[in-house]
């Protein structure tokens, strides 16, 4: 399979290789993730049970309280963070726990074009996201 490349906007600088964990639903980080495990505990939500550690996250926003980038950046600290962020629009919410939390994070990306379980470098020094290989359905 040749790499395909989504171009997008770098927001917090940084290169990972890793699974992606796509959903279509904004991901609010207070309430919506557990700080305990990485597991998304939001009722209702596409990822619901699923573990965001070593991932690269990729979702349309962030939404909810300033807080939640707090949560990010202790998730970070307990190596239950993901190895990176793609969305569609930054928010600020997640921009400032990327940022604290020193997770790569690209934004301006159709993240339509990656499915869960492909193989994914985000290269946040270009802005650009590689799919490596695409998982096996």
């Amino acid at each position: 399979m040749k790499h395909i490349i989504l171009k997008g906007r770098t927001i917090v600088e940084g290169r990972r290789k890793a699974q992606a964990l796509v959903s279509s639903k904004p991901i609010s980080f207070l309430g919506g993730v557990d700080p305990a495990n990485g597991k998304i505990i939001e009722k209702n939500h596409d990822l619901y049970g699923e573990c965001i550690k070593d991932k690269i996250l990729c979702f349309p926003h962030g939404h909810g309280s300033t807080v939640g980038s707090y949560v990010l950046y202790s998730l970070a600290r307990k190596n239950l963070a993901p190895k990176a962020i793609v969305n569609q629009m930054a928010d600020p919410v997640v921009v400032v726990g990327a940022i604290i939390a020193d997770i790569p994070m690209v934004d301006q990306v159709d993240i339509k074009r990656i499915k869960t379980g492909d193989m994914v470098e985000v290269d946040a020094y270009k802005g650009v996201v590689k799919i490596l290989k695409r998982r096996m359905s």
